[in-house]
Parts: structure tokens; sequence; C-alpha cells
């Protein structure tokens, strides 16, 4: 299993990766150590805005390709609508993509 994940940081940007444990990678961007994300070391990540599942890593790494070339105005209405078919459809099929939460 792979997830697509949208972090908001502190300065209101967001960023956008992958990862088989979602658990693992946030909380190696959260302490900005070796393993976190080059933009996360500038950028201080503040919460897990979104995530979506897949079986995948091709899958995954497409959907982390089309979000990332999206304007900040549009990643902020995949957040809030999950319109993945709106948004990306003509790249991505959205029926290999699940979204998901963590779990408590």
């Amino acid at each position: 299993m792979y997830y697509v994940y949208m972090i908001r940081c502190q300065d209101n940007s967001v960023y956008t990766g992958i990862t088989t444990d979602i658990e693992r990678r946030f909380k190696e961007h959260l302490s900005k150590d070796k393993k976190c994300a080059k933009y996360t070391l500038t950028h201080t990540a503040n919460e897990i805005e979104s995530i979506w599942k897949t079986e995948d890593k091709a899958s995954a790494a497409k959907l982390e390709y089309h979000i990332k070339k999206l304007t900040k105005a549009k990643k902020e209405q995949l957040i809030k609508n999950n319109n993945i078919d709106e948004l990306l459809g003509k790249n991505v099929n959205s029926d290999k993509y699940e979204k998901t939460y963590l779990e408590s």
C-alpha cells in the first residue's frame, strides 16, 4: 500500500509526498533529521491535510507528480473538496485512489 499525502507547513505552503508508512514519514518531516524532505527543512511541517491510498508505487508517483504541478489555489481546492476528477481527471484515474485518514 502506498500513500500520497499533503502537509500544511507553518508558512501556509503545502508539501506533497508519497510513502508506505504515513505516520513514520510525518514524524520524519517534523523531526527535521536527515530523512526529512529538503522542503520541510526550511518550511516547518504543521499538519497533514489530505491522504490518498493506492495499491502501487507507480500510481502514487503519478498522483504526486500531478498534484505538485497544480497551482496553490488548486491544491487548496483539492484539500477542501477531494475533487481529483475535476482537477486531475485527464491525467489520473481517480478510481485508483481512496481518500483516507490517520487512525487515532
